[in-house]
C-alpha cells in the first residue's frame, strides 16, 4: 500500500502474499532464520518482545523483555541460546530459562540513542548500529561489530538511523542501509578481519513523503531486497544497484525481510502498526503482522553467532 506520490519506477510484479501470522505489532522488526531450529526469530522493538514462529504449525512463542530489543541471531553452541541488542547493549538470553546477560554496551556516554537493527556476518559476528531515540533522523548513531571476545568495534559513526545489514554470497561487499540519508551503502568486505572499506552509494532514495529504506536481506543470486515503509514496498536490486523488482505489499509499513523455511524459498516479512492513524489502521488490517511470499529466488543460510 504505497502512501506516498511517488511512482514506483518500475512496474510492480504480482505476486501471492500472504499472512502467515495475525499480530498487532507495534515495531515488528529484526527477522532471523535459524536453519537449526527451521524458526523465525523476529522483535516487537517498542513492545518489547522477542518472537519465535514456527512455521511448520503456524505457532508464535513471545518472550516480555524489559527493553527494547532491536535484533535477535542464535548462537553456534548447541543450547546456548541467543545474542541480542537491547536498547543500549547486547546480551545473551536462553529462552529455555529465561535469564537474561547484558553483555558490552559500547555508548554509555550516548543516554539518547539506542540499537536499531543488527545482523551476524557470515563468519559469526554480530553487528549493531545506533540512532538517536528522539532526534532519530540525526547523524548520531554509530555501527559496531562484536565478536567471539566480546569486545565491541565502532565501524562507523555520524550514522542517520542505521539499519538494514547484509553480505554479497561471496561475502566481499557489505550493504548497510541509513535509513534518514534515504540511502543503502556498499563497502569493500574483508571476510577475515571484518574490516570495511570504500564506502559508496549502492541505492538513494528521492526524500520525498517520508520514504525511506529499512531492513533488507541478500539472495542467493546476490541481489539486495530492501523493504520500504511508506512506498508499501519490496525492493529488488541488482548487484550494480539497478532497481529490479518491485513488490507491493497490503501494509505501508513493511520493515524488513528473510529467505527461511526448508528451502531458503519463503520471504518473511515484518510489518508496523505505529504511527498509523486510526483510520489507517482500518485501511491496513494486517499491519503489524507477519507476511510471507515466494519469490522465485532463494536466500543464503545465516551464520550463527560464534561467541
Amino acid at each position: 500500500m504505497n502512501r506516498t506520490s511517488l511512482d514506483h519506477g518500475v512496474k510492480p510484479t504480482r505476486s501471492e502474499i500472504s499472512c502467515v501470522l495475525p499480530a498487532k505489532a507495534l515495531i515488528g522488526e529484526g527477522p532471523m532464520w535459524s536453519v537449526a531450529d527451521q524458526r523465525l526469530y523476529w522483535a516487537d522493538i517498542v513492545g518489547k518482545q522477542l518472537n519465535v514462529f514456527n512455521p511448520a504449525d503456524g505457532s508464535n512463542q513471545t518472550f516480555d523483555l524489559p527493553e527494547l530489543v532491536t535484533s535477535i541471531a542464535p548462537r553456534a553452541r548447541a543450547g546456548a541460546g541467543l545474542i541480542l541488542t537491547l536498547r543500549s547493549s547486547f546480551a545473551f538470553f536462553d529462552p529455555r530459562t529465561g535469564k537474561l546477560e547484558k553483555l558490552a554496551e559500547p555508548e554509555p556516554d550516548k543516554p539518547g540513542n539506542r540499537f536499531n537493527d543488527g545482523k551476524t556476518d557470515r563468519q559469526g559476528r554480530m553487528w549493531g548500529g545506533t540512532m538517536g531515540d528522539v532526534e532519530w533522523d540525526h547523524p548520531i548513531g554509530s555501527l559496531y561489530r562484536l565478536g567471539p571476545d566480546l569486545k565491541p568495534v565502532r565501524v562507523e559513526e555520524g550514522i542517520c538511523c542505521s539499519n538494514g545489514l547484509g553480505w554479497s554470497p561471496d561475502s566481499k561487499t557489505m550493504y548497510f542501509t541509513e535509513s534518514f540519508r534515504h540511502r543503502i551503502f556498499a563497502y569493500d568486505f574483508d571476510a577475515a578481519t571484518g574490516n570495511v572499506s570504500n564506502r559508496r552509494v549502492f541505492v538513494s532514495l528521492e526524500p520525498h513523503d517520508s520514504a525511506f529504506p529499512d531492513g533488507l536481506t541478500v539472495d542467493a543470486q546476490g541481489y539486495v531486497w530492501s523493504a520500504q515503509p511508506m512506498f508499501g514496498r519490496l525492493a529488488r536490486y541488482a548487484p550494480d544497484g539497478k532497481l529490479e523488482r518491485v513488490i507491493e505489499l497490503p501494509v505501508s509499513r513493511g520493515t524488513s525481510v528473510m529467505f527461511g523455511g526448508p528451502d531458503l524459498d519463503v520471504l518473511y516479512v515484518t510489518t508496523m502498526r505505529a504511527t498509523l492513524s486510526e483510520a489507517q489502521l482500518a485501511e491496513e488490517p494486517l499491519a503489524g503482522s507477519l507476511l510471507a511470499l515466494r519469490p522465485g529466488v532463494k536466500g543464503v543460510a545465516e551464520t550463527p553467532f560464534a561467541g
